[in-house]
């Protein structure tokens, strides 16, 4: 199996970069509404963030080692909510649903839709400072307890994002309405990747997501997040999925490694 790993950044070009992120974040990365929500609420990125952006956005599959409350989890996010901010603002955002966000745990699903409602509301707000054409971004939180008339409301009216857990997205691939609405995912983010990969969840979610990718006209961008994972490498492998037929080797990872917990209880996939 193989796997590309970018250089790990040394303390000091870390520092270094953190220095110049806003200007890298104005400059090259994000809409300007985007950028201008971040710096009133944040500042400067955190050492993930400036490490993940400049690969989320080139395209490359990336996991995210970082310890909590380091802003990984809206590394993650913010990157895919300006790719929708830019599709509103030249209106080309359709009723489709382009992320997927999976977690290990149903009510951390509900508390991550909240945040998410944050910085969304926050940059139509700076879209409507600005004077630029206000863009509407839906979530939808898909879980067992998901009522039948939501899930046919949303058959007809797809979110662009979806927060679920491994089995209701298992549940989905399963339904043909479930599959449309998911065949337009451009990107998907996997958090605590660390509590499903050595067990059955995490065997179930790979299968779920090599379905995933097969529906899709192009191989959504995986996201993974977690404070805690070892074997890394590891971990990385069992994001990105199996090796692919032709070639042999597994999809590229990028790895963020940013004083993560290392945890020995993960074990290599056999």
């Amino acid at each position: 199996m193989h796997y590309a790993v970018p250089r790990l950044h040394h303390p000091a070009s870390l520092a270094k970069e953190r220095a110049n992120s806003s200007d890298m974040l104005s400059q090259t990365l994000f809409h300007p509404s985007v950028v201008a929500w971040f710096q009133q609420h944040f500042g400067v990125p955190t050492p993930p963030q400036a490490e993940a952006w400049p690969l989320i956005k080139a395209g490359q599959n990336v996991l995210i080692a970082a310890p909590t409350g380091s802003g990984k989890t809206l590394a993650a996010f913010l990157s895919a909510i300006d790719d929708l901010v830019w599709q509103g603002e030249a209106g080309a955002l359709g009723d489709e649903t382009q992320i997927v966000y999976v977690s290990p745990l149903k009510a951390l699903s509900n508390d991550i839709r909240r945040n998410l409602e944050v910085p969304v509301v926050g940059i139509r707000q700076k879209l409507r400072e600005q004077g630029r054409p206000d863009v509407e971004i839906r979530s939808w939180v898909r879980t067992g307890d998901t009522s039948a008339t939501e899930r046919q409301r949303m058959a007809r009216q797809p979110s662009h994002i979806v927060v679920t857990t491994p089995e209701s997205l298992y549940i989905l691939l399963g339904s043909e309405t479930g599959r449309r609405m998911l065949s337009t995912t451009r990107t998907v983010i996997v958090d605590e990747i660390h509590a499903i990969a050595p067990n059955k969840r995490g065997s179930h979610l790979a299968l779920s997501l090599e379905r995933l990718a097969a529906i899709c006209t192009s191989p959504p961008l995986r996201i993974g997040l977690s404070a805690t994972q070892k074997p890394i490498e590891d971990v990385a492998r069992f994001l990105v999925g199996a090796p692919s037929k032709h070639t042999h080797r597994s999809p590229p990872c990028a790895i963020v490694n940013s004083g993560a917990i290392l945890h020995s209880k993960f074990r290599r996939p056999r």
